[in-house]
Order: C-alpha cells, then structure tokens, then sequence
C-alpha cells in the first residue's frame, strides 16, 4: 500500500494497527481551566506515532498540519519549558517571577529579568519581528516556514486545552497561556542573535547617556579590551559546543558518506534538543533534534543525506565607536552632520512593584551599548558611544535553511540551501550523503568586515579587539567605513556565499569549534577574513585529539556506522597523553611526601569512562593547572603552525603551578572524602527521581570528544549534575536500501517533567554508552514493540 494511503487509513480507521494504544483527541484529558479556544486550529491534524524512548513521528498532509503536530507533540514533553520561553520574548519574566531573578540563559545572556524583559519588549514594541515576518522571501521567511509556525502555535495550543499539566514546575501556573505564531518567530528571532544582541543585552538596556560634563577620559584600554574580547570569544569558554564529521565514500566501507554529530548544548532549559521525525508523504521525510520551540528538524538525517552543526568561531557582531556632538550626548557625528539618536522608551511589568520605565538609545547602526558582559566595558562618555551592529536582527531565515536541508538529496542540495537561504546566525555546518560526498560550509551571516575594512576604519579599540578576538571597531563618524554588500548577499551588509570558507569531498572534514583553518589538517582552509576565525593558531586539545582519531579512521578505510559509534564513547582524554607521564615522573620529586597521588595519575588508563579510576583527580588537577598557570607556560614545546595538531607539548613540570595544581587536586578529594582512584562514575552522576545515573565525559580543557560540563559539588559526592555537554547524537551511513542506516541518543531524554517515562530513559542509555536504532523506514515504526499511535486535531 503507498506510504499516503496507509497513513490515510491509519488516520480514518485506527484499524491498520493491532497495538494502537493512543487515544484519540476526543478521548483525551478534560480540558484545563477553560483556556480559550482559537479558531485558527479548526481544520489542523497529525497523526503521531511514538516508538522506543517516546520519540515522535509526525505525518501530516501539509506544513500546517506538521507544525500542528509538531508544537502537540512538543508541547507533551516540555511543555513548562517551552511556556517559560514565551515568557522570556513577551518581556514578561518580571512580572511573575520578579525582577531580579536570573533567566536560565537559553535565549540571552541577560543577568536579571528586568534586563530580559526590557530587551524583549523593546523588540516587541518596535515591532521587529513583524517587520521581518512581512519581508518577502528569500530575506524573509518562506511560506512554507509560515504555515509551519502557525500550525506549531495552533497545536501546542490544543495540547494545552485537552490536556491536564503534570510537570510540577509549572502545574497550575497562570503564566502558561495559549500563545501565537508571532511568539513563535519572536523565539526563533531570539535565537538568531544570541551572538549578537543577545550577548549584549545587559549592555544594551543599561546604557544610559551621562551628564552633559567635559569631556571624559574614561576609555577602554586597548590592551584590557582585546584580552576581554578574546576571552569573550573563547570557544572553550561558551556554554555551547560541538564536534562533527563527515567521512567521504573513499573512506567506507561501502563508497557511501558517513556523519557524526555531537552537539555540546546545556542539559537544562530552553536550549534542549527535543528528537523526531517529521513527514508530508511526497514532500518532506526528515528525522533528527529540534531546538525547543521551533518547528523544523535542526539537525538531522533524511534517506539521502545527513547533516550536523558545530559553534563557529565567526563573530555575527560588530561595533560603531560613535564621536558625540559636544554638549549633547544623545546625538553623533557622520561626515561632520549632526544625526539623533532615538529613543526607545520600555516599560515593563513588575511582580509586587510598580512598572519600571527604561530608555533604550538606537542608532543607524544599532543600539548604543554599555559593554559587553562585565568583561568588556564600554562607558558612554561625553564624547564617545558605542553601538553594536548585529545583521542577524534582520534575519528569520535560519528554519528556513533547516527546512531546505530537510529536502536535501545531497551535500551539494545542502550548499545550495545555505546559498539560497543564507540563514545560519553562529554555526558550521558538515555533512555527508548517500552517494559519498563530504561537505564543510562556514556559511553565516556576518558582518561585512572584511581586513582592508578594518585596516582602514578601525579605532584605537578596534585595532587592539579585531586581530585579538575578530571584534571590529570601526569609526562611526566616517560614512565610507560602513560596511558594504556583495551581490550574492540575501541581505545587506553581510557576507554573500562566495566569502565563505568551504570544503568539499576530502576523505574526512572535521570540526570542534575552532576556526576552519583544520576541517581537514591535509588541506588548509585559509583565504578568509580575520571575522570568521584564525589561521596558523593554536587549536584546542578537543580539535586536536579529534582530528588525530579522524584522520586516522579515514587512514585505515573500511568504516562503518559502528565505527563512529565507537569514537563517540571511546572517552580519550588527549590532555592525559600529553601530559599525564611527565605529571606522574615529576610528581615524586615534587610530592615526595605523597606517593598515592603519583601513584593513581601513573596507573590512569587516559579515558573518562565511568570505570576509570584517576581520572577524578586527573580532571581536578587539570582545570587548576591550566586555571592557573598560562598557556605559553604550560609546554616545553611550543606551537608550530607547521606542526599544529601535535603541538604543543612536553609538559612544563618546573613551573611552580604544577606542584601547587597537584597538592591542591589531591586535598580537595580527601577533603570530599573522595578516593583519589575513585572511579569516576561515583563522583560523576545526575541524580534523576532519585536515581543516581553514572555519567561518562570530561571538560573542554581535557580535549574529551564526548564533552561533560559537570557541576563541581564536594559536599554532594562530586560532580552532581551537568551543565552542558553532549546532547544529540547521531551517527548516520547507508547501505543502499530506501533506510538510512542510523542511531541517535539524546543524553538528558526527551522531556523535563519528572512524571514521564522519558525524562531520563536516554540518560541511562548514555550512561551505559547504548543507542537509539532510528527506526526512519515505515516499516520499521510499524514494528515498533512501544509503537503508540495517537491521531491529533485541533
């Protein structure tokens, strides 16, 4: 029977199946509260069928009818979570939970959320998103991405009527209310500048123009700025991460790509992937993760190509150091003319308060902006402003380009989707397909700042931030510093797709958040401008230890699925075979007092799994050494750019930092009543219903691929809960048949509610270092043994 027939009978009769077990819309619990009806559901369906682990497969006859699914059936699993977002991008969070209360940080960096809220509502009073939601396609979003919206808000909206709240974070709060396809583009609109505005939303609602004085001195020291600016920057200093690769059909076993993705994002709140698959017979057919609240698959697989992303190191912000007119510090210079800032006056509800009015300063090239972060200051003075350019204040287009991908037949349908839609704010994208091509694309949208730009116009501060950490400052008072346009650009003043860095069809390309330079070490990508990352740099101990196993698999050939499977959990610490001997050799002289300690770092076997014992106090050892002691101080053996992935090296056991990083690891186990050859999944865990999980991994500056983030608790046993880490995964091939060959795993479980067999079923998966079988054919999600079928209408 053809796949659209099948699923039509399914919907109609529910007979198809013996094991259907959902229960109709009508069926369902009563509705909660008397929460308004909205017509704009009338008409929408899915059918959802859920298999192992609850994951979702949602089949609807049009992108109306999938975003209906889609939002039901994300709404069921998160649906506290995704209600507190709304919250966030209706500038609301004061109202109900206070104002000095600190967001969760998925969708800005704002401290408080007051500074959320008047960020927020200044996006909505200026009626942001709608402009963007009313550009024309390919600036603006599709159509298509329209009706997915829509149906997405229509069905978490039905959700919300039939359905009773069990998750106890948000049971019977009044702040859980239907919401609209508008909030959900101005979710979508959060998450394309949280590079940009996002990161300075503190800076942007607190600067406030000073006094009419003479002028001030108080201006950023270059030297302070740029070392800000880089830690700023950092990649291993960012709450998301990744690692990816794509091996060519000259590496496999079968002539056929191969991908894996590793995502590093936070385990809490709304940056959470959330698993399924979404299908309009004849049209679209994709599975993979979602970020919470969208209504397309981020990151996926299809049966012809697969796709992941990594955090890139372009920075999609820039600044326009402002020359004030004198006496009046609300407006500035351009060629010599006077122009006024405006203002944005905000006011935004307060729990027990009453409402708090702020202005927010606006120029021609964005808002004027007090720092970014605490890091790095930037004081309006009587005579100089900052403001912060972010083009991706312009661009909705980024589920447009998942949605594309979604479509793709191949890795170049995929570079033709980054051409077209131009919509990824702060990532790469890798993937592989079916006939054996590999692709990497830094594809972003970016400021267009090229090096001959920023030679010409930056300031004092720019020439110090822009080599340091790729920030631009460049002379707002000058007009012919403003940043042009290439033709192939969806946008102005960005970077059109033939700027970008790309790599295609090398047996192997590879990222972990360094710059491009290395998406294949045996073909440098160089050529590009300073924005969108560094040459001839040091590379992180992640990006090096995984472009040593990369390379090496595409050496030996012949790989399979199973092979990236093993990668992802062989749980290698690079750090420990740098450096692990020399610490173990020089700690008897150093320690002579404490043989135990050389004694565990000696016999550590160099992984994080959950059964290694030493690597508790390897890993402590490590963050206070290189916490503590410089980098360039670390090594005997210094980088070389010719060299780059086996240096530095040598361990420097002579600088006083080691010893000290040693005493100070070991006291602080005891101190714990931690063993020191404690095996590590005993002080390493999350604590689920009161299930103590065991969780495999380790930090970003031990190099593991497979990245832990975990929150350090003496008092609690250890590390006792993670931050952020390994997230989705998938390791995707093909085998020539009509299914991808393909297992997943989603480390913290499909949902947050502590009442549903899926909030930590996947947990215990990774633990153990098992998999999900994608079950993507209909063949496959018909003999599901958990298959539950559940036809939703609005």
């Amino acid at each position: 029977m053809h796949l659209r027939t099948r699923l039509k009978h399914l919907a109609l009769t529910g007979a198809a199946l013996a094991v259907v077990t959902a229960s109709l819309p009508g069926a369902a619990a009563a509705d909660s509260g008397g929460r308004d009806r909205h017509p704009s559901d009338r008409g929408l369906s899915a059918v959802i069928r859920y298999t192992e682990y609850g994951i979702p497969h949602i089949v609807a006859k049009d992108y109306a009818d999938l975003g209906f699914g889609t939002g039901w059936a994300q709404a069921a699993d998160q649906v506290c979570v995704l209600a507190d977002g709304f919250l966030t991008v209706n500038g609301e969070r004061s109202r109900h939970f206070g104002p000095d209360a600190a967001p969760d940080g998925s969708l800005s960096s704002a401290t408080t959320n007051l500074s959320s809220d008047l960020y927020f509502r200044g996006v909505k009073d200026a009626g942001t998103v709608e402009e963007l939601l009313a550009t024309p396609a390919p600036a603006g979003p599709s159509r298509d991405l329209k009706e997915l919206m829509r149906g997405w808000a229509a069905g978490y909206n039905a959700w919300l009527r039939k359905n009773r709240i069990t998750d106890p974070a948000c049971a019977d709060a009044d702040w859980v209310r239907p919401v609209t396809a508008l909030d959900v583009a101005r979710r979508g609109f959060a998450v394309s500048v949280l590079g940009g505005q996002g990161r300075a939303v503190d800076g942007i609602t607190a600067a406030r123009p000073p006094a009419i004085a003479p002028p001030s001195a108080a201006v950023p020291d270059p030297e302070d700025a740029a070392g800000a600016a880089r830690e700023l920057f950092a990649p291993e200093n960012a709450t998301m991460g990744s690692n990816a690769v794509a091996f060519s059909g000259a590496t496999t076993a079968n002539g056929r790509g191969l991908l894996l993705g590793n995502p590093h994002y936070p385990w809490q709140g709304g940056r959470r992937f959330w698993q399924s698959q979404q299908t309009i017979p004849g049209e679209l057919n994709v599975s993979g993760a979602s970020l919470l609240g969208t209504a397309v698959v981020n990151i996926g697989f299809n049966d012809k190509v697969a796709w992941s992303h990594t955090v890139a190191t372009g920075v999609p912000l820039n600044l326009h150091q402002l020359a004030l007119v004198p006496g009046d510090p609300t407006a500035y210079l351009v060629d010599g003319k006077p122009e006024r800032m405006t203002p944005r006056a905000v006011t935004v509800a307060v729990k027990d308060g009453a409402p708090v009015t702020r202005t927010q300063w606006w120029t021609r090239y964005g808002p004027v902006v007090g720092g970014l972060g605490a890091q790095l200051p930037l004081p309006w003075t009587a005579t100089t402003a900052y403001a912060l350019n972010d083009p991706n204040a312009a661009n909705l287009r980024g589920s447009d380009t998942a949605l594309g991908f979604g479509r793709a037949r191949s890795t170049q349908d995929i570079a033709d989707t980054l051409a077209r839609t131009q919509g990824l704010p702060w990532v790469n994208t890798i993937a592989a397909d079916s006939a054996g091509h590999s692709l990497f694309a830094q594809s972003q949208v970016l400021p267009r700042i090229t090096d001959e730009l920023a030679a010409r116009c930056s300031t004092p501060l720019g020439r110090a931030t822009y080599p340091a950490s790729g920030v631009a400052v460049l002379d707002g008072s000058r007009s012919d510093c403003a940043l042009g346009s290439d033709p192939d650009a969806v946008q102005p003043g960005v970077f059109g797709p033939a700027r970008m860095p790309v790599l295609r069809d090398t047996p192997y390309v590879e990222n972990s958040n360094d710059s491009a330079w290395l998406a294949n070490a045996d073909r440098p990508l160089t050529g590009y401008e300073r924005i969108f990352g560094t040459v001839a740099t040091p590379r992180s101990l992640r990006t090096r230890g995984g472009i040593e196993d990369v390379a090496a698999m595409a050496d030996r050939g012949g790989l399979t699925v199973a092979d990236l499977q093993r990668q992802q959990f062989a749980d290698w610490a690079p750090a420990g075979d740098l450096a692990a001997a020399d610490a173990a050799k020089a700690c008897a002289s150093v320690l002579p007092e404490d043989p135990e300690v050389c004694r565990v770092i000696g016999d550590w076997d160099r992984t994080v799994n959950t059964d290694s014992r030493g690597a508790l106090l390897f890993d402590r050892f490590w963050r206070k050494f290189t916490g503590t002691v410089k980098p360039a101080d670390q090594w005997l053996v210094p980088f070389s750019a010719a060299d780059p992935v086996r240096t530095p090296h040598t361990l420097n056991t002579g600088t006083p930092g080691f010893a000290q990083a040693l005493k100070d690891a070991a006291a602080e186990l005891r101190a714990a009543g931690i063993a020191l050859d404690a095996p590590l999944g005993a002080h390493q865990f999350v604590v689920r219903n009161g299930e103590r999980i065991p969780v495999s991994g380790g930090t970003e500056a031990l190099g593991i691929w497979n990245k832990t983030e975990p929150v350090w608790n003496a008092a609690g046993g250890g590390y006792v809960e993670v931050a952020h880490g390994t997230s989705h995964v998938q390791a995707v091939g093909w085998d020539g048949s009509r299914c991808p060959v393909a297992r997943t795993l989603l480390s913290y479980s499909q949902s947050s509610n502590p009442a549903s067999p899926h909030y930590s079923d996947q947990t215990r998966l990774f633990s153990d270092g098992r998999w999900v079988t994608s079950r993507f054919c209909e063949k496959d999600i018909l003999r599901s043994p958990a298959l539950k079928v559940e036809v939703v209408r609005g």
